[in-house]
């Protein structure tokens, strides 16, 4: 079932100039990227966008880390796009993550992970709201 997912190349992989070979990769997973936009964060974006963590202590790092550096928002499309894109993601530790995935290819470390995909189709939709309007995306 064709499905779209949202996707954030983080501010770790925009400073090294690594958003063509993370695009690469989720092409050739077979996922199709239909709206991308390069953006500088606000604060305000950041914190509404990490809101579910705002308990948790590295909340603060976290909303500092994505308005350090531009970020690549986009959303992406295909069958299964949701598990897909968590599966060419990896592991949230580059250390567990399996070879060829994006994290193992590019993280720094469990902060510095590249990427942030959603976690689920709801949050999928809640997420791409957040950042594009229905026209701006072209299937």
């Amino acid at each position: 079932m064709t499905e779209r997912t949202f996707s954030i190349i983080k501010p770790d992989a925009t400073k090294r100039n690594l958003t063509g070979k993370i695009n690469a990769v989720i092409e050739d997973a077979g996922l199709r990227i239909v709206a991308q936009r390069r953006i500088k964060m606000t604060q305000d974006q950041a914190k509404k966008f990490y809101e579910v963590h705002a308990e948790r202590p590295f909340y603060g790092e976290l909303v500092e880390t994505m308005i350090s550096a531009p970020v690549v928002v986009q959303v992406l499309e295909g069958d299964n796009a949701m598990a897909r894109y968590r599966e060419v993601m990896g592991a949230t530790n580059p250390e567990q993550a399996a070879e060829g995935t994006i994290r193992k290819l590019f993280a720094l470390n469990v902060g510095e992970n590249s990427v942030h995909g959603s976690d689920s189709v709801e949050n999928a939709a809640i997420e791409i709201a957040q950042f594009f309007k229905d026209e701006d995306i072209v299937g």
